[in-house]
Parts: structure tokens; sequence; C-alpha cells
């Protein structure tokens, strides 16, 4: 009978149990239990003056009232104005947040995803400034506070000058338009190309968020062995609603491009990146990619490799290949990341070699908007080898 009532018991303790299944990633905001960081913390978030209504605001705005209820049990009260009554104020420079201490020398140069976060005495009381150049510096700079917070931080005298190392960060998806994932080993791709453009499914939403929360400004949605049929038009409409999903989030789209498209779906019978009908077909299709996607970043080419079509085949230098597309991007500030992986299966000297041979000699060749891509080795998975 014991054992059956402890049986009993263990199992309704078991129905109780609530277990992390690491969805929410670091953006779960635990409740703040040290009861003077709660204080000055519930102090901070009290009264925020936030500048501006754009749809990255807003997120920002989300986002300090979900984690203020979640940690501190408040929600925030929001304003425009009253700056010097706030105990947080957001706000890009110029109009009414020029004024204040430190701010024109600290605002500088740090570019338009900088931030910078201080606290200043107003008024006798305590005043967390988050400024930057532009919205989405500002909503990086709600989420390194909310950090701070949920690392339980102090945060009475902060003097934070954030300025990204590298201006494209970005993740590379492998995933196939049948939403099979080449290397993927945790199920279906996340992109429904079936439901899309119709349904924007939550995952979409909650990707751009954790992202931008740790600075992700860009995402190659295909896998590098392309299909072409995401430059034909019914696709591109599919990225542009991902594209409008994730723009407030501050990342923008890039696509891999397969180098035979203009023989797969333009009709041609060449994919010679000299020839005249070949560079015209690109220009046309980039200015149609950039009249429904205005920001799209631009294209990831992996060419001769691994039985990929590429400019060799037509005994071109992967700079051709890489040059022409560059040009057909180059009138809306795109890029063009050239792959440098590359390798002929069949060839039998040594494979680590290959990627050398192939583009040592071209160096200086490139075009000012190409990005030559390396791994961080000759061959996959080398762990060893100096990230480059």
């Amino acid at each position: 009978m014991k054992k059956k009532l402890l049986a009993i018991i263990f199992i309704l303790l078991v129905a109780f149990v609530r277990a992390e299944n690491g969805y929410d990633l670091w953006l779960r905001y635990p409740p703040i239990k040290n009861t003077m960081l709660l204080a000055s913390y519930r102090l901070a978030l009290q009264q925020i003056s936030l500048q501006g209504n754009s749809a990255t605001i807003q997120i920002a705005k989300a986002e300090l009232v979900k984690a203020s209820q979640s940690m501190l049990g408040q929600t925030p009260s929001f304003t425009t104005g009253n700056l010097n009554c706030s105990s947080l104020v957001i706000g890009k420079m110029g109009g009414s947040l020029t004024a204040g201490p430190l701010l024109k020398n600290d605002i500088k140069d740090i570019g338009e995803e900088g931030y910078s976060i201080i606290t200043s005495m107003v008024n006798g009381k305590a005043q967390i400034i988050i400024r930057g150049n532009t919205d989405v510096s500002l909503l990086y700079g709600v989420f390194h506070l909310l950090r701070l917070m949920q690392t339980q931080k102090d945060i009475h005298e902060l003097h934070i000058i954030s300025i990204p190392k590298l201006k494209l960060r970005l993740l590379d998806h492998w995933d196939n338009l049948n939403r099979t994932v080449e290397r993927g080993y945790a199920g279906s791709s996340i992109w429904d190309w079936h439901k899309l453009p119709g349904y924007i499914n939550q995952r979409y939403i909650d990707y751009a968020r954790a992202n931008a929360s740790i600075g992700i400004n860009g995402t190659v949605l295909n896998n590098v062995n392309a299909n072409a049929t995401i430059l034909t038009a019914p696709y591109l409409i599919k990225v542009k609603a991902l594209a409008d999903v994730f723009r407030p989030y501050g990342i923008k789209v890039y696509l891999t491009a397969r180098f035979s498209s203009p023989i797969e779906i333009g009709g041609l019978k060449t994919a010679d990146p000299l020839n005249e009908e070949v560079q015209l077909w690109w220009k046309l299709k980039a200015k149609e990619i950039y009249a429904i996607i205005p920001d799209f970043g631009g294209f990831v080419v992996k060419a001769n490799s691994e039985g990929q079509p590429g400019p060799q085949e037509y005994k071109r230098t992967h700079a051709d290949g890489a040059n022409m597309l560059a040009d057909a991007v180059a009138p809306y500030n795109g890029i063009v990341i050239w792959r440098a992986f590359v390798y002929a299966a069949q060839n039998p000297f040594d494979r680590h070699k290959q990627a050398y041979e192939d583009f040592v000699p071209l160096d200086g060749q490139f075009k000012n908007n190409v990005m030559v891509q390396v791994k961080n080795g000759a061959i996959d998975f080398m762990p060893r080898e100096p990230s480059h």
C-alpha cells in the first residue's frame, strides 16, 4: 500500500513539472529574486520615454513590456515626452535627444547599428539613455539592457558603447524547397514554402526576434546546392513575405543563385558569364528581385564544386562569374558572396590544393561588391583550422 501511495504522489508531482525546452533561448526573462536588484530594475523600467513609432520601435516596446512583466512583475509606463521625468530614455540623435551629457561625442562614430547605453543624473535622479542612429540600433540597445538585467548586472553606472566589428552577420541555411535540409539533423526546414506567402508561421517572427537579440542582420534562405526555382516570380513573392517579417528586426534576406539559372528558368542556351544575353538576363532578374524586395541583400554562389555548375564550364574564371553577378546587383547596393570551397571529386590531385590553385591567380580581380567566402579549412569539418 505504501509503495502504491508513493507511486501516486510521484505521478502527481511529475504532472506539475515544467521542463525547459530551450525554445526561448536566452529570452526567457526569469523573475529576478534578488530584492535589491529587483528594486533597482523596477525603478529603471518604471517610466520609459520611447521616441518614434516605426515597426522596429514597436518591437522594442513589446520586448520591454514582456521582459518587465516577466522579470520584474510590473508593466512600464510609456511616453514620447517628459524626458526629465523618465527613468529610461530611448531615441535617435536629433530633436529632443540632442541635449544631455556625453551625447554628441558618444554617438559620432557608431554607424548605423552601433548604440550607447549611459546612466546619467537628471534632476538628482538616475536616468538610463539608449541612443543610436537608426531604429534597429535602438532595438539592439534594448536587448543589451535586458540582457544585463537577466544576468543580474549592476546598472547604476552604465557607460556602454557597442559598435559591430563585422558589417555582415549572416546565417546560412542549407534548406531545400521541399523542406529537406542538407546536413540537417533537427527535422524539416523552418521555411514552409507551400504555405507562403499567405500563411506566416509564428516561428518566423520568433526566429527574427531571436536573431536580432544577438545582432544577426542577414539570412541566406536556401541551400548552396541551389534550385533555380527560388528565382522564379512565384517564389520571389514567397521570399518577399519572409523579408517583410524580418525587416523590422534589421534582417535582410539573401538567396543562393544557381549559376545555370539562365538555362534552367530563362530559356537561354548558355550560362557563359561573358555572353551578353546571359549578362542581361541576370541584370533583369536582379531588377525584378529588387522591385519586389528593395532591401534584398544579394546572392551566395557555389560554383564548380561538387558537381555544381559554374563559369569554368565555359573556360571562364571564378572572377568572371562573380563579377557578372556583381554588376547585376551593384545598382541596388547588393553583394555577391562567392564560395571558395571548390573541388572536383574526379580530380586526382590533392583536394586541399584545388581552391588555392583556383583562387590565388585571381587575387585583385574581383569587383568591390564581391566577397570570396572561405571555409575554416580545405576540407569539411576541420576544427583545428584557424577561423579566417
